[in-house]
């Protein structure tokens, strides 16, 4: 019969459940990228690709604005005025003709408003509209430009893996993307569609919005990475894209926004420092042991203490205090009789 080593089973068996436990925490782990992509401007905390491609999924400028800013999407993370939560963004429009730019703005303070980016669509004379997003020089550096590929590249299926979970996803061919077809240049360019001008300012805000905590850069670039892949321009590689309608982007930035706290706070380096994760410090559960118990037995001492001392001066106030003092009784006063008349 061949002996069984219980000490190697052990040891196996040990080795799978550090391997299982292993798996569960990185499962539970979010979303985190590193930050090789970052540009070390604020612009990091608004990610252009995510913006575009939520603008192209909206209907109406008006719904690009509410999504933009509710906290579901999780698209905007930026803080200008550095108070730890994220800015409301309001889109202006303005028009030319068959071209439009919608800008995208922060009021920092009352007085100080900072353009973000602008969204500029054009149409030419074959009825072609172009679309592309520029970041504002002092959010993304100079010339930071992105526009929609104009084909989606193709989705190949992953046969290699099989199980109880498997998630099946079928080969698909690469997509041609029209941009006339999108839902918002349906509108734009449609009979129905209103200049969209909002009545918001600094401390007055829609009922939806509510402000919300910034978040890591680097769990905030997991999340949108993969829009990255159906845009060209902006972090990678350089910028080789031009702006096809410059005479539009001229005129806009003869009135462009400029905020003196955002120049400020760049040039202190201040955007830098918010970029760093904020997780509470880690502490040794030891240590807090201990601690706990230091301060438990420190209390006991001055309760101790404190009803010694409370005894000690009621004793005092005892022997201190005088008899309450009995109101003197006066003597009754009887009327004098009066003599009777005869």
């Amino acid at each position: 019969m061949m002996k069984t080593n219980f000490p190697a089973l052990r040891m196996m068996k040990h080795l799978r459940l550090l391997f299982l436990f292993a798996l569960i925490v990185l499962a539970g782990l979010p979303a985190v990228a590193n930050n090789d992509e970052s540009i070390g401007l604020p612009g990091d905390n608004l990610d252009l690709y995510a913006v575009l491609n939520l603008f192209q999924e909206s209907k109406t400028i008006e719904e690009f604005e509410a999504n933009l800013n509710k906290e579901e999407t999780g698209i905007n993370n930026l803080d200008l005025d550095l108070d730890g939560n994220v800015d409301f963004i309001k889109v202006e429009t303005q028009q030319e003709g068959e071209d439009f730019v919608f800008v995208l703005q922060v009021d920092v303070t009352k007085e100080e408003v900072q353009d973000v980016a602008v969204i500029l669509v054009s149409k030419d004379e074959k009825e072609n509209v172009s679309l592309q997003m520029v970041g504002d020089e002092a959010l993304y550096g100079k010339d930071y430009v992105i526009e929609p590929m104009t084909e989606k590249p193709a989705v190949t299926a992953n046969p290699a893996y099989s199980g109880p979970d498997t998630i099946v996803v079928k080969s698909q061919p690469a997509e041609v993307v029209v941009i006339e077809s999108e839902p918002i240049v349906h509108y734009i360019y449609s009979p129905m569609y209103v200049p969209y001008h909002p009545p918001y300012y600094y401390g007055y805000y829609p009922v939806y919005y509510r402000p919300y905590p910034v978040i890591s850069i680097n769990i905030y670039f997991g999340r949108h990475r993969h829009h990255h892949h159906h845009y060209h321009g902006g972090r990678r590689g350089g910028n080789t894209i031009i702006i096809n309608n410059n005479k539009t982007y001229n005129n806009y930035n003869i009135n462009r926004n400029t905020s003196n706290t955002v120049i400020s706070n760049k040039k202190e380096g201040s955007y830098k420092k918010n970029t760093v994760a904020k997780t509470p410090a880690k502490t040794n559960p030891k240590a807090t042991k201990a601690n706990s118990q230091k301060a438990k037995s420190s209390a006991k001492e001055n309760a101790s203490k404190s009803s010694a001392k409370s005894k000690a001066a009621s004793s005092v106030n005892k022997t201190k205090a005088k008899p309450a003092a009995k109101p003197a009784k006066k003597p009754q006063k009887r009327p004098a009789k009066k003599p009777t008349r005869k």
